[in-house]
């Protein structure tokens, strides 16, 4: 039997190809957006973990440790003389659920949150000070979420554990209360300035590159370069937190050491200035700023393309939708 497809129903196929005509990712869904932050996150950790492995241990040593004064270049050896190459890759399961985890919830709630406030203003961009507000709420329910994988990481990671990250956690539950699966949370919840600076820094930078290039397309290349900067501004500021919050995930697991370990985020900071000075809050923080900086830029990267290429696929699974129909109505009416 021929089809014949009316002249009309030819014009339906002229419209521009939907892998090729711009597509704007702010007309994508709190839902894409998550899932492409997830997937970002944890394709950037898996990079830069062998950096995360080593600067978890410089943040984590003291004084009275094994690895006391060990340089960078010392700990490299060390971790490869102890554990070969997958001693850099120790915790790296539940540093990649807790990454996953932790962008998809941010995203989300981030995403959700600035279009109720858009909506509400009946407006399409976020000012500083809203960037700013929707990246608090979003900071907070997601350090409240995923504390208990950072917890697991931070141990696996430290004590070379082979141990899953679930049974980690539960060994953890089970031995010393719900309660230390959320050790670590009032640092965490401080560095909620961390996300909303990096955030804020990178939305009003790509606003501007945006603006300047007349676009609404932001490429990954772009997002590399601008996840990078928001990243440093943010670690630089606030990295004696980081290493707090690393130092509080093991203090529990450290009360049987003949010295009693403080609790009290300001406790800690005392007891690390009175040993090592005020050096100590920023130990490891050469490679820490390294490993973030790359990881934050590759995950602008992959997060911005995935964004872009999975509404290409939608529209493109839209495109060939409507020329199946308009060709079995042709076909139909034939």
């Amino acid at each position: 039997m021929i089809v014949v497809v009316s002249q009309t129903s030819k014009s339906q196929f002229r419209e521009p190809s939907p892998m090729k005509s711009e597509i704007d990712p702010s007309k994508a869904d709190a839902f894409t957006h998550a899932l492409a932050g997830g997937a970002g996150g944890a394709l950037s950790m898996a990079l830069t973990y062998p950096l995360v492995a080593v600067t978890t241990r410089l943040q984590t040593q003291t004084k009275n440790s094994e690895t006391d004064k060990l340089t960078l270049a010392e700990n490299v050896k060390e971790i490869y003389k102890k554990d070969g190459i997958l001693g850099f890759f120790a915790g790296l399961e539940s540093a990649m659920l807790g990454m996953t985890l932790s962008n998809f919830v941010y995203y989300y709630c981030y995403e959700a949150s600035s279009r109720c406030l858009m909506r509400a203003r009946r407006t399409q961009k976020l000012s500083t000070a809203e960037s700013m507000l929707v990246g608090s709420i979003a900071g907070s329910v997601n350090a409240v979420i995923a504390n208990p994988l950072w917890v697991a990481n931070t141990r696996m990671t430290v004590d070379k554990s082979d141990r899953g990250v679930l049974t980690t956690i539960a060994n953890i539950s089970k031995t010393e209360g719900l309660s230390a699966l959320f050790s670590g949370l009032k640092p965490a919840l401080v560095l909620v300035i961390n996300p909303i600076i990096q955030y804020t820094v990178y939305e009003q930078l790509k606003n501007r590159v945006l603006e300047s290039r007349q676009k609404r397309v932001l490429s990954p290349s772009w997002a590399f370069l601008l996840g990078a900067l928001g990243k440093l501004a943010a670690t630089g500021s606030t990295y004696p937190y980081v290493t707090m919050k690393a130092r509080m995930h093991l203090s529990r697991n450290e009360e049987s050491s003949p010295v009693k370990k403080p609790k009290s985020l300001l406790s800690l900071m005392n007891e690390v200035i009175k040993k090592d000075g005020l050096l100590g809050l920023y130990s490891g923080i050469g490679v820490k700023l390294v490993q973030s900086i790359l990881t934050a830029a590759f995950l602008f990267f992959f997060k911005e393309g995935l964004v872009i290429w999975s509404m290409k696929l939608l529209r493109l699974l839209r495109t060939f939708n409507r020329k199946r129909k308009v060709l079995t109505t042709a076909g139909a009416h034939s």
